[in-house]
């Protein structure tokens, strides 16, 4: 079982990065990298060279290209002990056109063409856009920058590298104070006055390495950090990983005291803060608030996070189908060639014919006359918005587990060892408790697993017709704004969960099933 478990997850594994490689190939190279600026104002009120620079830097951050101005090869060259200010600052002024550039100019600009060069990068230079002899157009101010593609395998390996960090107190610069560690058991958040042990880093990303609080799991941490990629669309900054599991909603507001003793009510989670460099020095309310610069925290809102949403409906959607889907295959069996047989058959040619998007508005038209709430909204009590994704969802499932439990359990029907046990005397109810329903489910066990955690993926056609906030949501937004960051993070999530979901259910199956074994033995 371990050698076999071992080469799964490494298929797995493999797979999963086959997978995004393939995704990052459709975004990267074949689709139009022009399409992310389709909804972009800021591109559109650009205008000549500030528009073409503009769409570089745009490029840049989404993955495209690694693009280096000029002007930061210079300030590299000043970090880098290797010319002062003063040289600097002459060599940076390039003239309008080539030919008027200072000798200083001109030398710093050779090294720069010649070293991006020698790297694999393109030179672009644009001369400035004149009104009229004197006076440069609006944007048209020179510019002088190099380029280069990203790789998919240097982009494959940025990716995946740095999906877990693991914070330290080496993580920041310039940090007042001593780095290191401090473990409390009076956690400052609460005044110094509640038991609740902690862990309170400086110099690291964090603030909060470990802390306790009432909320579940009761216990949490920012040690490790997963990263899935960076949305600049869909959430703007924000991790993917953060996108799908922090929660929303309207602002909880409570009683806060910060580290300088000011009490206000607040939304602010002290817990979550996070360096921001020079951030109280800069600001007069973090002066206020903060006694360094872990200035930056998140805030606490009332509702469940995109996950949570799809897990919820998702898996209380699979727990409808199986209490009803099981049952009914069974009875559909029994009773073959009966009328309950062919009314159940009906209800599976019609729930796996018709296309899932108009079985979905004929359900939500059908709700809407009964009364039950047809979208979704975060700041409702009503739990019935719940019903129709629920029934949505289930009503597939409740047909796909029919249709194989009903062929499974006939073709167990029709097997040699039901004739033996026929010929014992055992009843048929005894046939069809101990033999052929025991093993005509053990296909149908090992969907178990991907049925849960597929839950949390959330389902993309139904999340956007009740308009659901949930993780399958995310995906369609992200599709149609070019959110490549989150894209591809969704991908990574949801092949994660397909490989651990098949390997799960391999073992579920040779937990229900003594006869499977999954070890080989020399003969």
């Amino acid at each position: 079982m371990a050698k076999y478990l071992f080469k799964r997850i490494l298929h797995g594994l493999v797979s999963i990065v086959i997978v995004v490689g393939i995704v990052m190939i459709m975004i990267y190279s074949i689709m139009d990298r022009n399409l992310i600026f389709a909804k972009d104002n800021t591109y559109t009120h650009q205008s000549n060279n500030t528009k073409i620079v503009y769409k570089y830097q745009k490029w840049e951050d989404y993955g495209y290209l690694d693009y280096v101005p000029y002007a930061d090869y210079l300030l590299e060259l000043v970090d880098n002990g290797e010319i002062d200010e003063e040289t600097r600052s002459k060599a940076v002024a390039i003239g309008r056109t080539e030919d008027q550039d200072s000798e200083i100019v001109q030398q710093y600009v050779k090294q720069f063409k010649s070293y991006y060069k020698s790297q694999g990068y393109k030179i672009k230079r644009l001369d400035a856009k004149m009104m009229n002899p004197k006076k440069v157009a609006d944007g048209g101010n020179q510019q002088l920058f190099a380029y280069k593609d990203v790789s998919l395998a240097s982009r494959l390996w940025k990716y995946f590298s740095n999906i877990i960090t693991i914070d330290n107190i080496n993580k920041v610069e310039d940090v007042e104070g001593k780095r290191g560690l401090t473990f409390t058991l009076y956690d400052p958040v609460y005044g110094g006055e509640k038991f609740s042990p902690a862990i309170i880093g400086n110099g690291t990303t964090h603030k909060y390495l470990l802390y306790f609080d009432s909320k579940f799991p009761y216990i949490h941490q920012n040690i490790v950090t997963i990263n899935l990629g960076t949305s600049y669309s869909v959430n703007f900054g924000m991790d993917v990983f953060n996108t799908m599991t922090r929660a929303q909603g309207s602002y909880v507001k409570s009683t806060i005291t910060y580290p300088t003793g000011l009490t206000e009510e607040s939304a602010d989670d002290l817990h979550s803060a996070t360096y921001m460099r020079h951030s109280l020095e800069t600001s007069r309310v973090y002066e206020a608030r903060y006694t360094d610069d872990y200035t930056n925290v998140d805030t606490v809102k009332a509702n469940k996070s995109k996950i949570g949403f799809s897990f919820i409906i998702g898996i209380l959607a699979t727990i409808m189908a199986y209490v009803l889907g099981v049952p009914l295959g069974i009875v559909m069996a029994r009773k073959k060639d009966k009328l309950v047989d062919k009314i159940g058959t009906f209800y599976i040619v019609f729930i796996m014919a018709v296309p899932s998007l108009a079985y979905i508005f004929l359900f939500k038209a059908i709700g809407g006359k009964l009364g039950l709430p047809t979208t979704f909204n975060m700041e409702s009590t009503n739990k019935l918005m719940y019903v129709l994704p629920i029934v949505s969802l289930a009503l597939p499932q409740i047909g796909n587990l029919m249709k194989w439990l009903r062929r499974y359990m006939i073709d167990q029907m029709n097997s040699d060892y039901v004739k033996f046990a026929r010929a014992g005397g055992l009843t048929e109810s005894e046939i069809f408790r101990k033999h052929i329903f025991k093993n005509a489910v053990i296909p149908i066990v090992q969907g178990v697993p991907g049925a849960v955690l597929g839950a949390m993926t959330g389902a993309i056609i139904t999340e956007r017709v009740y308009v659901v906030p949930g993780a399958g949501n995310l995906l369609t937004e992200a599709i149609s704004k070019y959110d490549n960051g989150v894209i591809v993070g969704v991908t990574l999530f949801y092949a994660l969960l397909t490989v651990t979901s098949v390997i799960l259910g391999d073992v579920l199956m040779a937990l229900v099933d003594p006869r499977i074994s999954f070890s080989t033995k020399d003969r």
